[in-house]
């Protein structure tokens, strides 16, 4: 039995036992807070049980390496959505010790990618059509400097309203500990400055 057919035979008693009854929340998440984290496995449960966070708690945003790779991407639209259309306050960049994007260089994720039966030439028509592959498919080298950026990226984002406090950290992936790398309470300004101003 496949993947997708186990996990479809699970879906129908699931659903059938309304299992899903004590999921059930609204769109707006309770602590008004965007999370945007790694997609490595050992943080599915363990980043929202580390931070207390329950269903309907949170909005959780993952990609590879916790990164704002572009300004007007996909994972910035998705936090401005989280802030304008669902009354999000706070925005947190989480990354992990021991992520996989430490160190990864293009060159070793287009071998791969060859080996999966990509040719040269369908790299090479990328390549020519101005994608910098080498820039798009790295990683970084240090997990608090990335966070860093992706921070700085979110927090000076010209649609990012000034009262939004953007936090950055970095969990454990063994412990759940996490430690604070940018305190976004430190640079924002509360609504009663903004109407002064």
């Amino acid at each position: 039995m496949s993947v997708i057919s186990s996990i479809l035979d699970y879906n129908k008693t699931f659903v059938d036992q309304n299992k899903y009854e004590r999921f059930q929340t609204t769109k707006y998440p309770d602590k008004k807070i965007v999370i945007l984290t790694c997609m490595d496995t050992r943080l599915l449960e363990l980043l929202p049980k580390a931070m207390g966070l329950r269903n309907g708690d949170a909005k959780i945003i993952k990609n590879a390496g916790a990164i704002v790779s572009h300004p007007f991407g996909s994972i910035m639209r998705s936090i401005l959505v989280a802030i304008y259309e669902l009354k999000v306050e706070e925005v947190c960049v989480i990354g992990h010790h021991g992520c996989g994007m430490v160190g990864l260089q293009s060159s070793s994720l287009l071998d791969a990618a060859k080996e999966k039966k990509i040719s040269q030439e369908q790299i090479d028509i990328l390549t020519n059509s101005g994608i910098d592959l080498s820039k798009w498919l790295t990683g970084f080298q240090c997990v608090e400097e990335s966070v860093r950026n992706s921070v700085h990226l979110i927090k000076n984002h010209p649609l990012l309203p000034d009262s939004i406090a953007v936090h950055g950290m970095v969990i454990h992936p063994e412990t759940g500990k996490l430690d604070r790398i940018i305190d976004g309470y430190s640079n924002i300004v509360s609504k009663d400055e903004m109407h002064i101003q």
